[in-house]
């Protein structure tokens, strides 16, 4: 059984794998790194927990636009930080804000 050491928004995670599966997942560590330093950028100083979950619907979007035959717009190789607007980025921050604020609040 592979081991890779991913480092993915500044934080350090060791990860068991398939033998020869190594490579694959540090490009796919890399790739979800870039979304977490794309979505922290955008929403500002965001905790280790919330800088991951940004990333995954920014690459939860990338994957839809890919099943719908559309190009990608927030996710380019090979992984560098396209130009991109923040502002939907920043529409779902809000409506997750309200969301989490409603949920500890009790009304659900």
């Amino acid at each position: 059984m592979g081991q890779v050491s991913l480092s993915i928004g500044g934080n350090n995670y060791t990860v068991a794998c398939r033998d020869g599966e190594e490579q694959h997942l540090l490009t796919l560590g890399a790739r979800v790194d870039s979304s977490v330093t794309q979505a922290v950028g955008a929403v500002g100083s965001a905790s280790e927990v919330r800088g991951l979950l940004f990333a995954s619907l920014l690459l939860a979007d990338a994957l839809q636009e890919a099943e719908k035959g559309e190009p990608a717009t927030t996710m380019a190789p090979p992984y560098a930080a396209p130009a991109f607007d923040p502002a939907p980025l920043a529409q779902i921050a809000d409506r997750l804000e309200r969301l989490a604020s409603t949920l500890e609040n009790g009304a659900v």
